[in-house]
């Protein structure tokens, strides 16, 4: 038998067992999210293997009274998956010197008391600022949905803090509502204008917005979120913490995730500096179930790069194994389960092959 022709079946042969054993990864994840198939709130599923989709697909519904289909093109609300992109905003004005990482968080925000005038926006990055969170700031009588002008009163009315800025971890929705209004100061423009015009069009992330309720534009082909309680499915999409916006307010779809995380290996949204700061360790993660590592809008554990987002009827993650070219995004529209778990089983195959 000739040389090339023994090379030939070698490699027909690793390519047949490659294919089998990627199908087989994929049956592992369709078990998987049995969960959410049915005539239930469901999701959508991306995995993405050297920049090309090796499972793509949605199971379960997007609308329960509609009875729509959850699809890769279904857009949900990313909760504090959000916060990425917010990180990505602030880096971009700093890449354009109109800001820096170092300035003061009151230097934008003058009405903030002067508490807070040793905390800086690299903190609020990685959560290290000490912010009091504003959901511990609402009042009991609160019956009108929170905006980020309100976050802005409840902070500038009060001194308090949980400790001093850089010298502990506390998760702050807070800190990322008050930099996407440093991002308005700084850019000009208000903050969906400015991930749009900055972030979205460039990736041609074409179905992907900052969410305002009442102002418009409206979601292309939503999912709206449901929660399991007294033995059914109860739509709960909007809730008082809903209307915030560096926060949380960003919905969008796996298809528009895949060309947020291709832009992520390269330099054609952001410098390689700033990419290196977002997924540099600035803080140690307490107080969550999770043993990680945060950078700017990341978390970090081991070799993954990771964000969870949560808000009411609504459960997200996106994964990254950037050293293995692997991505998977898991994006809910229902109360339960928790997706990270599911993703780290999902990946084992994947991984392995």
């Amino acid at each position: 038998m000739r040389l090339a022709t023994v090379l030939l079946i070698a490699l027909l042969s690793t390519a047949g067992f490659a294919h089998a054993a990627t199908s087989d990864a994929v049956r592992n994840a369709d078990r998987l999210m049995r969960k959410y198939t049915g005539d239930v709130p469901g999701a959508s599923l991306l995995v993405l293997k050297d920049g090309k989709p090796l499972l793509r697909r949605g199971y379960g519904l997007a609308n329960l009274e509609q009875h729509e289909a959850a699809s890769p093109a279904t857009d949900y609300r990313l909760a504090s998956i959000s916060k990425q992109f917010t990180a990505a905003a602030i880096l971009l004005l700093a890449e354009g010197h109109k800001l820096t990482l170092d300035d003061s968080i009151r230097h934008w925000l003058p009405s903030l008391p002067a508490s807070t005038d040793k905390v800086t926006l690299r903190q609020l990055l990685s959560h290290t600022g000490g912010l009091i969170d504003y959901e511990d700031l609402m009042p009991a009588s609160q019956a009108t949905q929170l905006d980020d002008q309100d976050v802005l009163k409840l902070l500038s009315a009060t001194s308090k803090s949980y400790f001093a800025p850089g010298t502990s971890y506390r998760y702050s929705n807070s800190g990322y509502v008050l930099l996407g209004l440093v991002v308005e100061k700084a850019s000009g423009q208000t903050l969906p204008a400015f991930l749009k015009a900055r972030i979205f069009a460039p990736l041609h992330m074409d179905h992907t917005l900052l969410y305002e309720h009442g102002k418009g534009p409206e979601v292309p082909r939503r999912a709206y979120g449901y929660s399991f309680t007294k033995g059914r499915w109860t739509r709960t999409d909007q809730d008082l913490t809903s209307a915030t916006r560096g926060d949380g307010g960003i919905y969008s779809n796996t298809d528009d995730l895949a060309k947020w995380d291709a832009a992520l290996y390269d330099d054609r949204l952001l410098s390689d500096a700033s990419r290196k700061l977002a997924f540099s360790p600035h803080a140690t993660v307490t107080g969550e179930p999770y043993e990680a590592k945060y950078g700017f809008g990341w978390r970090i554990t081991g070799d993954t790069l990771w964000h969870s987002g949560e808000s009411i009827g609504f459960r997200n993650v996106i994964v990254r194994w950037p050293r293995q070219h692997l991505t998977i995004v898991l994006l809910s529209n229902r109360n339960e389960p928790e997706p990270y778990q599911t993703v780290l089983k999902i990946a084992q195959p994947f991984l392995s092959n």
